[in-house]
């Protein structure tokens, strides 16, 4: 499922991001998206490829590792982020859940740290 008016564009220096092309209220779920759940042996293979920037931990322990489908790999990070992502583990889900209302042509950023006001240190230095 994706709202209405999502969609992905150049981002400048960031690469590619998700954006809306409409307003959004505060606390609406504008995306779920399917997971690839991989095994922990998987996730060692994947972390000698590209796709090692765009996997999850997951699982309750984040003893294993998933692709997310949909656009949840191509939001950007941001610590002031105006959206936060839910991992729904029992149905092999990430949905994300806006956190402030968010305008026309903005650009819809999660935290990485999995927490949308996590300001610890990231595992990668940040554009």
């Amino acid at each position: 499922m994706m709202a209405a008016g999502i969609h992905v564009q150049d981002a400048g220096s960031m690469g590619r991001g998700v954006f809306t092309s409409k307003p959004i209220k505060a606390n609406t779920i504008i995306e779920r998206s399917p997971v690839v759940v991989l095994s922990k042996s998987d996730r060692l293979e994947l972390e000698k490829t590209l796709l090692n920037n765009y996997i999850f931990e997951w699982g309750p322990r984040g003893t294993s590792c998933c692709v997310a489908l949909g656009y949840i790999s191509v939001y950007n990070h941001s610590f002031t982020s105006n959206c936060e992502y839910e991992m729904h583990f029992d149905e092999e889900v990430i949905a994300v859940k806006t956190m402030r209302a968010i305008k026309a042509g903005e650009e819809l950023f999660i935290n990485y740290n999995g927490d949308w006001n996590d300001r610890k240190k990231l595992w990668f230095d940040a554009r």
